[in-house]
């Protein structure tokens, strides 16, 4: 089944290892990162490691969200392929699901309204904020593509900001031993970030572009903390929902990226749903994820993956014109994406 394809026409991203999507993906090609201390220390004694995005003024809290995602949006409008009014794009505004520990407050009803603010913007009446995690971007780009095959949207704007560098997340993470620390070497690096994706219908300009041909979803009932056996059905069945929309199998792709960052449980669910769906044998099938240079960046990873998949496309280094995208959240939630580069001709 051929499901309509989504294009993206504009990004921008603010992170630990740059403050603008060039700059970022640069880096996160390089394998740099800006791991340092926080003002955060852990159980042990020992300062917390952490990638903070360096702002010029000590920002907390809602504000400094504000501050990273603010110009990672003007970023994506300003892109040249971009030229849309904010006034006639919704905006699909990704956020930390409501059950994250130290979440702050204000998230699904003041901050869009300070963003615009901040930005100097109204955006269409359709906007909307979704608060679902790492699986955020891609539930953003299932309802972006309802609003343009459906509802004649002519443009999305799909933003998202995140941190996990807040006291009470730290603090319940480490209790949980989910964070890497002193006293714990299967845990993540948390971080921070901001990121923007415009997308639209394809359009026949003969210019290479990214689109999405395949989105799917799944749910896993053997969660990182529930301790029941660990089959990845969830994963499986996104990724197959993905391949089945795209009218492709999985030998298609080329490489895939992945919202991992360090915890044992999803390197052991990815590596299971690929041999559950990978029929063909590949004899090289590379794994990105971004979270190595980034850190731990909740509901903004899924944009991290696209963006980076993007410039890589740009910069000629990707492995082939087709990958696969997947996440999943802590409480069972999964996604999958399958991503082609390539012209749609006239």
């Amino acid at each position: 089944m051929s499901a309509p394809v989504v294009t993206v026409y504009g990004t921008g991203l603010v992170c630990g290892v740059g403050l603008n999507a060039p700059a970022a993906c640069a880096a996160i090609r390089c394998g740099i990162n800006n791991f340092r201390e926080t003002r955060f220390m852990d159980k042990g004694g020992e300062w917390i490691i952490g990638c903070e995005v360096p702002l010029e003024q000590p920002w907390r809290g809602r504000a400094k969200l504000v501050k990273m995602l603010a110009p990672a949006i003007r970023e994506c409008l300003s892109d040249p392929d971009a030229k849309t009014d904010p006034a006639a794009t919704p905006l699909l505004l990704c956020v930390a699901e409501a059950d994250r520990p130290g979440r702050l407050a204000g998230l699904d009803d003041e901050l869009f309204h300070e963003v615009q603010a901040e930005l100097g913007m109204t955006f269409h009446g359709k906007s909307a904020v979704i608060p679902q995690g790492r699986v955020a971007g891609a539930v953003a780009l299932y309802q972006a593509r309802k609003l343009i095959h459906e509802q004649g949207i002519k443009r999305v704007l799909i933003a998202g900001v995140d941190s996990l560098l807040i006291g009470p997340t730290l603090m319940a993470y480490e209790e949980r031993d989910r964070l890497l620390t002193s006293q714990n070497s299967n845990g993540f690096i948390p971080g921070e970030a901001a990121a923007a994706v415009l997308v639209g219908a394809p359009v026949a300009d003969d210019q290479p572009r990214l689109h999405c041909r395949g989105m799917g979803f799944g749910v896993e009932k053997a969660t990182v903390e529930s301790g029941l056996p660990l089959r990845a059905e969830g994963l499986t069945a996104a990724i197959k929902a993905a391949l089945n929309e795209a009218g492709c199998t999985l030998g298609d792709t080329d490489f895939r990226i992945t919202d991992l960052s360090g915890e044992q449980y999803y390197f052991k669910e990815a590596a299971l749903a690929l041999s559950r769906t990978m029929r063909e044998p590949k004899e090289f099938y590379d794994l990105w994820h971004p979270a190595d240079c980034v850190g731990e960046c909740g509901s903004v990873i899924g944009l991290v993956m696209v963006i980076t998949v993007l410039s890589a496309h740009r910069k000629i280094y990707a492995l082939g014109n087709y990958s696969l995208s997947h996440a999943g959240s802590d409480i069972g939630k999964r996604s999958a994406l399958i991503l082609g580069f390539q012209k749609v001709s006239r």
